[in-house]
């Protein structure tokens, strides 16, 4: 839901406007939107998700971490989304000059691996949030997020994306000269994270996480 402003807002005046009252909120170009109210299957796979994250990391005894809430925040346009799931590298926040007040990032480097999980805003989640976590090769102001994740276990994307009929899908973009390159994985085929390359992880464990 969009709201009604008379003016695109910076990012300080998004934050400054920030209400207090359970739900969450997106800056796109400048435009506040109101994040539709998650499903229990969409809340079981951010979950799902987030423990199987949690346990490689910790395994491997890397200084990372899941917050409950935070914004990424695109450094060259007036946007700032809320991941589904957002993967911090604990080590690098010191240099971000936003989390301490704000719980902001934007900076790459912060930033190992971002999820969304989509739900009925899916373009958002292939088209702009695919755009401005990469970097483009003329802009290096672009956030260059090292991989995203686009998490389709509904089957909402384009048909283009995730074929026809549709199938629930997994996207993996890993980000190569400037731009993601998206790999897809259905049904029992193991995931392939270019972060975690020892993760034990199938998309159709993810699919069924919802259920």
């Amino acid at each position: 839901m969009t709201q009604a402003l008379p003016k695109l807002l910076t990012f300080n005046e998004f934050i400054e406007w920030y209400p207090n009252d359970g739900k969450r909120y997106e800056l796109h170009k400048g435009v506040i939107i109101e994040m539709p109210p998650p499903t229990g299957e969409h809340e079981k796979v951010i979950a799902f998700l987030s423990r199987k994250l949690t346990v490689e990391f910790d395994r491997l005894n890397l200084p990372y971490g899941i917050p409950k809430t935070a914004l990424v925040k695109t450094p060259s346009a007036e946007s700032a989304y809320s991941p589904d799931v957002l993967l911090l590298n604990l080590d690098n926040l010191d240099n971000e000059p936003l989390f301490k007040k704000q719980s902001t990032v934007s900076q790459a480097a912060s930033v190992p691996i971002v999820i969304e999980v989509v739900s009925t805003n899916w373009r958002d989640d292939y088209y702009n949030k695919l755009r401005d976590y990469a970097r483009v090769a003329s802009r290096r102001e672009e956030m260059g997020i090292p991989e995203y994740w686009i998490a389709d276990y509904a089957a909402l994307g384009a048909r283009k994306f995730i074929g026809n009929p549709k199938q629930p899908t997994i996207f993996v973009c890993e980000l190569v000269d400037g731009e993601y390159q998206m790999t897809a994985f259905q049904g029992n085929t193991a995931i392939s994270s270019p972060i975690f390359p020892q993760l034990n992880l199938t998309a159709q464990q993810i699919f069924n996480a919802a259920n």
